[in-house]
């Protein structure tokens, strides 16, 4: 994770707290980007975490590969 684009604040704070919405997005985003070492947030999300973070909302968060793998275990059945 870069820590412009989270913050300074590890997937690991943000990620539970999500609504079920953005939590599909973000599979999505992550599903969509392949093998790509990075993963771009849209702008709904990107805000969504900026709330809980307390960072800019303009600011796009981008996933590393280990936040992806992080998010991946975390996983649970919804919906």
């Amino acid at each position: 994770m870069t820590e412009q684009a989270t913050h300074g604040n590890g997937v690991e704070r943000w990620w539970p707290g999500l609504s079920i919405d953005a939590k599909h997005r973000v599979l999505a985003a992550i599903e969509g980007a392949g093998d790509a070492e990075e993963v771009e947030l849209d702008e709904v999300v990107s805000a969504e975490i900026s709330e809980r973070v307390g960072g800019s909302a303009a600011t796009p968060v981008r996933l590393s590969r280990k936040d992806c793998d992080y998010i991946r275990t975390q996983v649970e059945a919804v919906d």
